[in-house]
């Protein structure tokens, strides 16, 4: 007769602090969700650079540490932990972020415990997240919507995380949600006259763009526009000169110049803009973290054809923004929509107390619904 093994299991918390265990620590999702159709793998590359303190600016004024715990030997989680002075000083808050683990109490409460006692060494008395270093990383755990896939902006995780966070004390602190839209076969009359009667009654125009150089000459407005539109938002700080050209480098070089969109007033000062692109969720996942030596061909197949938008960036300066900015916007991205042969637009997340936002898309999107829903959860850890 067999005996069974009644040993308990050995978890084993492991601090990493070199680059073969940030590797690990990147690297884990992909054995986590192997086999999950809705999970879209990043760029390895990309996650080496945010965790860099010599390519990502944001270490200028953050501090970092990463875990990874472990069960019978065999990576089960791994949780970031990060200061932002502004927010330490201010809040007394600790972020984290990059959060996944098996669906074990016990790994998830290690990676938490972890964190925690970090943040409480530095005088800190909550922790918040899922967070990153700035608005611009990954953010929000997936609450509502696990039926859908991910895009490479968004955070896919498994419907027991929240569940895991709650067991842990933690509570909402607020949500984003996920708008669906289908793209009308033509412009709707009424936001076209409605775009119309903006720019002849307040001399606004868009801006056409023909080439990714001309949309670099914009580069620095378009980012001291999101800066001064998402200054009260939850979680964002204005982003430094460094940081602004950092993000011009990782967006403004992708992007597809007939799907940007840009608002200037009668001085051709930029007052809103709005960055979309084809949906690269298939071909990131096609690509399986790697660009070569074929991820790239899956990515710029996906960019030239596609028939699903996702709208990552939309902004518009707070002195203008009850004064129809977003009509050109919308008008501008669904006529490019149907050129394209675009179907289906979906946003990047958007707070839910971000009621002038949410409202100008059920305004100009008919058809808009909510299909995903996230959560930033918070903690006293005092």
């Amino acid at each position: 007769m067999k005996s069974h093994s009644t040993n308990p299991p050995v978890y084993s918390v492991e601090k990493i602090e070199d680059q073969s265990g940030l590797k690990r620590f990147i690297k884990f999702p992909f054995s986590l969700f192997r086999d999950d159709p809705n999970w879209v793998p990043p760029l390895i590359s990309d996650e080496l650079t945010v965790f860099n303190p010599k390519k990502n600016p944001a270490f200028d004024h953050c501090e970092a540490s990463y875990w990874m715990v472990t069960k019978d030997g065999v990576d089960a989680g791994r949780i970031a932990a990060i200061v932002h002075e502004q927010e330490a000083k201010d809040e007394k808050a600790l972020r984290f972020g990059w959060i996944d683990f098996i669906d074990d109490p016990e790994v998830s409460r290690l990676l938490l415990e972890a964190a925690e006692t970090w943040g409480r060494e530095r005088g800190l008395t909550t922790m918040q997240g899922p967070l990153g270093f700035t608005d611009m990383d990954f953010e929000g755990m997936l609450v509502e919507g696990f039926e859908y896939p991910a895009t490479i902006a968004t955070i896919y995780n498994y419907p027991y995380y929240p569940e895991h966070l709650e067991q842990l004390g933690y509570e909402k602190a607020i949500d984003w949600v996920e708008l669906r839209s289908e793209v009308p076969e033509e412009s709707p009359r009424r936001l076209v006259r409605r775009a119309q009667m903006v720019e002849s009654r307040f001399k606004f125009k868009s801006v056409r763009l023909h080439s990714k150089k001309e949309a670099q000459k914009y580069g620095e407005e378009l980012f001291d526009v999101l800066n001064r539109s998402y200054e009260n938002l939850y979680g964002f700080h204005e982003l430094s000169p460094k940081q602004i050209q950092f993000y011009i480098g990782q967006y403004l070089g992708f992007v597809v110049p007939e799907l940007l969109s840009l608002v200037v007033n009668e001085e051709d000062k930029l007052i809103g803009f709005a960055i979309t692109m084809p949906s690269l969720t298939s071909a990131f996942q096609k690509a399986k973290g790697k660009l070569f030596p074929f991820g790239f061909l899956h990515i710029l197949k996906a960019i030239r054809k596609n028939d699903i938008a996702d709208m990552y960036l939309i902004g518009v300066l707070p002195e203008y923004q009850k004064f129809g900015v977003t009509a050109l916007i919308f008008r501008d991205l669904v006529q490019a929509y149907i050129d394209r042969g675009i179907k289906v637009a979906l946003t990047n997340q958007m707070l839910e107390t971000n009621y002038n936002v949410l409202q100008q898309f059920n305004e100009f999107q008919e058809s808009s619904e909510i299909y995903k829903r996230r959560r930033c959860f918070k903690k006293d850890i005092a």
